[in-house]
């Protein structure tokens, strides 16, 4: 019964490793560009509101 479990592991962990080989994503190298690539910033204002004169009470 051990035995028959440790074969069966073996050829899981086995059909594992091939999956693995086979399923590998190859990347290509590309050529890099002679300008980098920039991002701009975007600007832009933020209002806030100023804070009212009397707080709210908390309670405390």
């Amino acid at each position: 019964m051990i035995f028959m479990i440790t074969i069966v592991l073996s050829i899981l962990v086995a059909i594992n490793f091939i999956l693995l080989k086979f399923s590998c994503n190859k990347t290509t190298k590309r050529q890099s560009s002679s300008k980098p690539f920039v991002l701009r910033k975007h600007t832009s204002t933020i209002t806030t509101q100023p804070a009212p004169n009397q707080l709210a009470a908390t309670g405390s």
